[in-house]
């Protein structure tokens, strides 16, 4: 009952659920564009290039599209450590959930969702560890 009520009233995200920055998307056009900017981004930084049906990820921070992907100028995906919890909590605040956007995990549980509104041109999901 008390972690229920404390989910109710804090104003902090960060707190209540661990929520940190996973990476950042930038919509490509094309896979080759995509994979282009992947390979910049890896040498800048020293990550390595990770490719993936959707995208190409630069280490875990940075995940490129390869065909524009949701937003306008691309996404920003938050890691939380309770999902379930946190849907509720933005939901609560006025954020609504993007049913269509829903992926699974083996198990049925949710592993990632957007929310319906962009901030500043960017769509912004939610997500846990798999």
């Amino acid at each position: 009952m008390l972690e229920t009520a404390k989910h109710e009233t804090s104003e902090n995200p960060v707190e209540l659920f661990g929520m940190y920055v996973a990476h950042v998307g930038i919509n490509a056009q094309n896979p080759e564009e995509a994979e282009a900017v992947a390979d910049r981004l890896a040498l800048l930084m020293g990550l390595p290039k990770r490719e993936m049906e959707p995208s190409f990820f630069s280490g875990t921070l940075v995940e490129i599209m390869k065909q524009n992907g949701r937003g306008e100028k691309g996404h920003i995906g938050f890691h939380v450590d309770d999902l379930s919890a946190a849907e509720k909590w933005f939901e609560a605040r006025g954020f609504e959930i993007d049913e269509s956007s829903r992926r699974l995990m083996p198990d049925s549980s949710t592993f990632l969702v957007y929310f319906k509104e962009q901030i500043a041109g960017f769509a912004i999901h939610l997500t846990v560890a798999e």
